[in-house]
């Protein structure tokens, strides 16, 4: 499933069978603070979850930011995913 990427709203979104799932994003001081994993029960289970998160974690390292999973699912994540490790700000 394609990501995307809407900047001006800080988040990112895939849309798949009519739903909308998402992650939401801001950016303070060169830390991009992951605020909200958010995907309807209709299309969960196919990890579009992941994929987000992922998706803002490669962001943030492209754009030269450290990232704070500032939401449940992110931090989670984040601790299943060594290879961002280097990304996480303090």
């Amino acid at each position: 499933m394609d990501v995307e990427h809407q900047p001006d709203a800080e988040r990112f979104v895939i849309h798949a069978d009519g739903h909308e799932a998402e992650v939401n994003y801001r950016v303070e001081g060169g830390v991009l603070a992951i605020t909200h994993t958010g995907v309807p029960e209709a299309i969960g289970g196919r990890g579009i979850a992941s994929d987000l998160v992922r998706a803002a974690f490669d962001f943030a390292r492209a754009q030269g930011l450290r990232v704070r999973p500032a939401c449940s699912y992110a931090a989670a994540w984040s601790r299943r995913h060594g290879e961002y490790a280097d990304l996480l700000a303090d």
